[in-house]
């Protein structure tokens, strides 16, 4: 990486807006009087997770479990059982605890419950590797029948919200602590499975989720003064995968480069690398944290530390395409 891609690093991304909790907690809320049957479980942390809002809109609703992920993950399984929607809310790396408990309860059963989980990977900052969820994507992802979610903006995440309540069967969503970005406008449209080309390109596509589309947008810019026309495309759902617009940019571009907020193993760049050994494999280079736990500090300065910034998204894009070239040679 150049010195002056170094210095633009800082910049490249601003924060904005609601957090992805915020604009989950509130829509929540606004929506619930349309989904009787949903109901909140929280683990003593709703400021945390933002469903402080449906708590106090309906309380009735609103079920405290304490510090007991593993007895409210188990309840929720229960709860749906009678025809209830239990909406599950804790962090992301209380999750992790109950993963036992998320599979038989819940996906081995077949119920409709919706887990959402808050403070996902290095969004936790100053609370430390301890807290950073880096593995959760990887963990849920490999539940037999469980839908794996993680939104990009505050819109997304509003209309994913309807979304996973509208749908029949188990979640897991991702949210954010971190003010978020805006992305998109009112005419979004978010639909269960399917990704989004945000901009087009003819060199390479940036797969992103999460906090990483926008910032693999802002690389696309980078990589766009330097002469590289780069295809970004938008991921929210990283199981199922949208394999068909992956396919359509392998054949089409001939290398692809995923930026997640999680560890290189098991999250969006294996479910890309996966979909794509069965259909179009082409060059892959994954922008990740790079099989470590995390450490103490500002979000922002430990997506640099962790080279999950739009320079390194660059840089990766490069060597894609040198492999690409390689391979065609």
């Amino acid at each position: 990486m150049s010195a002056a891609e170094k210095l633009a690093a800082p910049q490249l991304i601003a924060s904005s807006g609601d957090s992805l909790r915020e604009a989950f907690g509130k829509e929540l809320s606004a929506i619930a009087d349309n989904y009787p049957n949903v109901v909140v479980l929280d683990a003593d942390i709703a400021g945390g997770t933002g469903v402080h809002h449906f708590r106090k809109s309906h309380p009735d609703r609103f079920f405290q479990f304490g510090i007991a992920e593993q007895n409210m993950m188990a309840a929720a399984g229960g709860m749906a059982a009678t025809g209830l929607i239990p909406i599950v809310t804790t962090f992301a790396v209380f999750c992790l605890r109950a993963v036992e408990q998320a599979r038989l309860s819940i996906a081995y059963s077949q119920r409709n419950v919706k887990i959402v989980a808050s403070h996902p990977g290095l969004d936790v900052g100053p609370d430390g590797g301890s807290a950073q969820a880096l593995e959760d994507i990887a963990a849920f992802r490999a539940i037999p029948g469980m839908t794996v979610i993680s939104p990009a903006d505050a819109e997304e995440m509003r209309q994913a919200t309807r979304a996973i309540l509208d749908f029949d069967g188990p979640v897991y969503m991702r949210t954010g602590r971190s003010a978020s970005r805006p992305l998109f406008g009112a005419d979004h449209r978010f639909e269960i499975g399917k990704g989004q080309t945000l901009r087009d390109g003819k060199d390479v596509t940036l797969v992103a989720c999460g906090v990483e589309v926008a910032r693999a947008i802002d690389a696309a810019s980078l990589l766009a003064s330097q002469g590289i026309s780069a295809r970004v495309i938008n991921m929210p759902t990283i199981k199922p995968i949208d394999a068909p617009l992956l396919e359509k940019a392998s054949r089409e571009t001939g290398c692809i480069v995923t930026a997640e907020d999680h560890n290189m193993f098991g999250g969006l760049g294996g479910a890309v690398a996966e979909s794509l050994a069965q259909s179009t494999p082409c060059p892959i280079e994954f922008v990740a944290v790079r099989d470590v736990f995390g450490q103490s500090g500002e979000p922002e300065e430990l997506a640099e530390h962790y080279h999950l910034t739009p320079p390194y998204i660059a840089e990766a894009a490069r060597r894609a395409i040198a492999r690409k070239k390689a391979q065609r040679s």
